[in-house]
């Protein structure tokens, strides 16, 4: 059995590189101070293990976490990092308003609309 490979490191890195190091330290102190240690368990197993894992590029692993998190709907704080992260690597955004739309049949319309108004206020800013 293959061993799982976690870098805490890895996992910093790389969340910086998605959604800058500004709003790291931003969003993980305030986590933080609500519930002690869980951000670096979110950054360390996530980014430094699932996203550390070989076979699918970081494009691709983003366009997945856009899926994802539009069908779970309710998620929408999650889902605008997510469409910050994705442009940040060079998603366009055109190719993010197709996600959304492509999802459609699959999550079904109000969820797929409800991804939609997250990503057009992500666009929207200038901070993207």
């Amino acid at each position: 059995m293959k061993q799982a490979h976690i870098d805490r490191e890895a996992g910093y890195r790389l969340l910086g590189e998605l959604a800058g190091p500004e709003t790291i330290e931003a969003t993980l102190s305030r986590l933080d101070a609500i519930a002690p240690g869980f951000p670096d368990w979110i950054v360390t197993a996530l980014f430094g293990g699932t996203y550390q894992r070989e076979g699918l590029a970081l494009r691709d692993r983003q366009i997945a976490n856009l899926a994802a998190l539009a069908a779970l709907g309710g998620v929408e704080p999650q889902l605008d990092d997510h469409v910050r992260n994705s442009l940040r690597i060079g998603i366009e955004p055109r190719e993010i308003v197709e996600v959304m739309v492509h999802l459609a049949p699959y999550i079904g319309v109000p969820k797929a609309l409800a991804g939609l108004r997250v990503v057009t206020a992500a666009l929207a800013e200038d901070t993207v």
